[in-house]
This record gives C-alpha cells, sequence and structure tokens, in this order.
C-alpha cells in the first residue's frame, strides 16, 4: 500500500458533524463526479479506484440522505491495470441532493460548487479531506522529494482549493497541466499541517517521524562530507608543505633554515599526513609551546622561502 494510501484509509474512518459531513461529500463530487440525463431521470454518479472511498461515500450520502436509493458497480479496466472502477450511482432524489449539495451541472457535465458550504472553518477542513480523498495525493517522503498535491479538471476549483490551503497558511501553488490542474504543496512542514488540518493524526506521527530521520540522515551526511572536504585540504597542504621543505632542503642545504623553521620542518616531515592541530600537540607534548596558529605562521614563512627557490 502507497503512502497516500495508508492516509486515505485513514481519512475514511472519521467520524463529524452533519455540516461537515455535506462539505466533504460535495467536495468528493467536485472532484469524481459526473451528472448524467438517463430515460428514467438525471443521475449524479462518483467514481474512483478505491473501494473504501466509494464505501465512504455511500455512507456519506445514507447519513444525509436517508431515503436516498443507490447502486454501486465495479468495473474491471481494459488496460493493463489490474485496479477496478468503482461507479456510485445516485439514482433518486438527484435534483434534491444536487440542491442539498449546493452542486450543479454545468454545460460540460461537470460539477460546480458555492462557496457558502465553506463558511465554518471545520467544514473547510472536511472539504480538503474530501478533495484529497478523491483526487490528492502524497510522495511517500522516504524515497523522494517532499510533495503534495491535489488535482482537477476544473481551473476555477483548483483555485478555490489553492484558496482554502493558504487561508490555513500552508503556501499551495496552482499549476495547469495536460489533464488538468494541480494545487500542490512542496514544503515538508505545510504537508505535515495539511494532515493535521484534515484530521489524519496517526500519519502526521507517521510523516513526522520519516522526516525527522530523513533530515537527521541528510545532516549527517552533510557532516561527513565537510570533514571528509577538510581532509582532503589538509592533506593536499601538507603534501605541498612537504615538497616545499624538500625543494629548500635539496637548492639551500638542510642549514639553510633558522632554528625555529628547522624544528617545524622536521615536526612536518615526521608525520606528513597529520594537520597542523595535531603537530602543535605534538610539539607541546615534545616540551615546545607551540599553538596551531604559531605552527601555521612558520609554515608560510617555510612557503615563501620555497617559492624563492622556484624563482
Amino acid at each position: 500500500m502507497s503512502f497516500a494510501a495508508h492516509i486515505k484509509k485513514e481519512l475514511v474512518g472519521i467520524d463529524s458533524d452533519t455540516c461537515c459531513q455535506i462539505a466533504e461529500l460535495s467536495a468528493l463530487l467536485k472532484m469524481n463526479g459526473t451528472m448524467s440525463l438517463t430515460s428514467s431521470g438525471p443521475t449524479l454518479s462518483f467514481s474512483t479506484e478505491n473501494a473504501a472511498i466509494a464505501r465512504r461515500v455511500l455512507t456519506l450520502l445514507k447519513n444525509i440522505f436517508p431515503n436516498v436509493e443507490t447502486s454501486i458497480l465495479a468495473r474491471k479496466k481494459k488496460n493493463l491495470k489490474k485496479n477496478n472502477t468503482y461507479v456510485v450511482k445516485i439514482i433518486s432524489h438527484v435534483l434534491e441532493i444536487a440542491d442539498s449539495l449546493q452542486v450543479m451541472p454545468s454545460d460540460e457535465g461537470d460539477l460546480f460548487i458555492f462557496e457558502s458550504l465553506l463558511t465554518h472553518e471545520c467544514c473547510a477542513r472536511a472539504y480538503l479531506r474530501g478533495a484529497f480523498l478523491a483526487g490528492g495525493s502524497i510522495n511517500n517522503p522516504e524515497t523522494s522529494s517532499y510533495h503534495f498535491e491535489m488535482t482537477t479538471t476544473d481551473s476555477e476549483h483548483a483555485l478555490t482549493l489553492q484558496l482554502i490551503l493558504n487561508d490555513l497558511d500552508l503556501n499551495a501553488r496552482v499549476l495547469a497541466r495536460k489533464k488538468g490542474h494541480i494545487c500542490y504543496i512542496k514544503e515538508a512542514e505545510k504537508i505535515g499541517d495539511f494532515l493535521r488540518a484534515v484530521g489524519a493524526v496517526g500519519s502526521v506521527l507517521n510523516f513526522e517521524d520519516i522526516r525527522i530521520i530523513r533530515d537527521m540522515r541528510n545532516s549527517d551526511n552533510r557532516l561527513n562530507n565537510c570533514e571528509i572536504s577538510n581532509e582532503t585540504r589538509s592533506l593536499t597542504a601538507a603534501d605541498q608543505q612537504v615538497e616545499d621543505i624538500e625543494l629548500i632542503d635539496r637548492v639551500k642545504g638542510s642549514e639553510f633554515l633558522n632554528e625555529k623553521l628547522r624544528y617545524v620542518a622536521d615536526l612536518r616531515l615526521e608525520f606528513p599526513e597529520e594537520n597542523l592541530a595535531y603537530l602543535a600537540e605534538v610539539a607541546t607534548e615534545r616540551g615546545h609551546s607551540l599553538t596551531k596558529s604559531g605552527i601555521n605562521h612558520r609554515m608560510r614563512s617555510i612557503k615563501k622561502m620555497a617559492e624563492e627557490c622556484k624563482q
């Protein structure tokens, strides 16, 4: 089961007040609903590949409209995908239900929602829950970058979703694609806030655990890379210092350096792969009061002499 599927499994089990159920059902129908006219009258249909979401739609319908007549069909896809498509049809009281849910058919047969459903914050959150169940996804944060999106065929509806999300300070954006419009969030913290907003408490904890572990792993990798980089620079500098000392000895002789420079030069030749801090510790242990800065200053003097030898 995918990461998003686990979240939806939790969301379909949430209990809510009637006003929130209406908002959630309205969002579900807006995302994946169509109205059509048959010989026996108008019908309102909802389709999904998730059986639990189909049951959720049926449950909401029965809770809000106890006398509604419905049917559910499971259709096998003809392409290579093995998933079934579940179609929930509202057969009776269609116009009454459309009016109660404040949805009306447009010329293209899609559904349009009026904003009066979203006057209460709890209903706005329920609407987001329904929209995510019908057309939302979240990438698994363990295997990819953080990404949340909800897809709709209606550009105005995408902007409505963006408005609701940004009222909750979630920094959502809208992008047009060939098959529709997406409202998306890229920030991990904001995705966690969305899960809290729609009531996915267990999924929030799971998401945050994964995020913390991933951030710690990335931090460790950055530190390791930094240490490796520092060690590489240190080794490169040490190799150059050895070359400078050997050049001076060849050209000027080992007695050319004064006592202080000679001591540091001999330390470097004795420990050619160690950093300056280590050389300072050895010097201190041997009775010479030398700091890392002091050794570095003497090494610069040796480097200057080596450059003069090269010239």
